[in-house]
């Protein structure tokens, strides 16, 4: 039988969670996994110590795990523990906010999620999307009821994208693929296939006093090499960009390096 994964690092009141896993219905059945709580930056991170625990909630009138570890926690278990067979497919997302460029990518609990199918040997894609102007207005324009006309449109196309990277063929030449949509995009936005842009980023933290720190990202990127036709790049196009990841992959060293290294 052909089941989709669905997880994702915003937790089971995503306000994408429920119509993205009504799109998705129409490729497949789909069994929803999600941590409890929202569970951003935090990347492929896994439980190790703490006992994590597993409950069955009501999703849209279905039925959703929540669990209370992390994404990566919730790909493992819904893979081999809560069902009698493995997904044919892992979909992370839609998360709330852009994953482009390399640090975010490594940061992401959506991206980690992919990663963990992958780990495990199921063909995964993550979906993200993000707007433009202040973060926080924005973040908080999304959650408010009146959005969810614009989820479910965003949802439709998303899904619409996840079939066409599967059937295109993108899955057997990537481990994952991660697909980055803004959000007003719409059936005839242009796509673009893109690299991963070599980017950092500044500051996380800011000290609230008494060596108090609280997460509050700056915004600002450390560009290591050009953009041009990259993720981040793409997206400031207000296009899709669609770009399939391979894991690891190691720098190709040039002979006169390698010499002085290897005897």
């Amino acid at each position: 039988m052909f089941w989709i994964l669905l997880t994702n690092d915003d937790g089971i009141d995503s306000p994408a969670l429920a119509p993205f896993a009504r799109a998705l219905s129409d490729l497949g059945t789909v069994r929803v996994v999600v941590p409890d709580r929202e569970r951003s930056w935090v990347g492929k991170a896994i439980t190790r110590l703490d006992p994590i625990r597993v409950e069955k909630v009501e999703l849209d009138g279905g039925e959703a795990w929540t669990c209370t570890g992390f994404p990566a926690d919730a790909v493992q278990i819904g893979i081999h523990g809560l069902f009698d067979e493995p997904p044919s497919l892992v979909v992370s997302g839609i998360n709330v906010g852009y994953n482009h460029g390399a640090a975010f990518l490594m940061s992401s609990g959506t991206i980690g999620a992919a990663v963990e199918g992958w780990v495990s040997g199921v063909p995964s894609i993550a979906v993200s999307t993000g707007g433009t102007g202040d973060w926080s207005t924005w973040k908080r324009k999304v959650h408010e009821r009146g959005a969810l006309f614009e989820w479910e449109r965003l949802s439709n196309v998303a899904t619409s994208l996840v079939d066409e990277a599967r059937r295109s063929g993108l899955l057997d030449l990537a481990d994952v693929v991660t697909i980055n949509l803004p959000f007003e995009t719409t059936i005839d936005t242009p796509r673009r296939v893109t690299t991963v842009a070599r980017v950092g980023y500044d500051r996380l933290f800011s000290e609230q006093g008494d060596g108090i720190y609280t997460h509050d990202f700056g915004g600002g990127f450390i560009e290591f090499d050009g953009i041009d036709g990259s993720d981040l790049a793409t997206a400031h196009k207000g296009y899709v960009s669609i770009t399939p990841l391979r894991m690891p992959a190691a720098s190709t060293v040039p002979d006169d390096v390698r010499a002085r290294l290897e005897r």
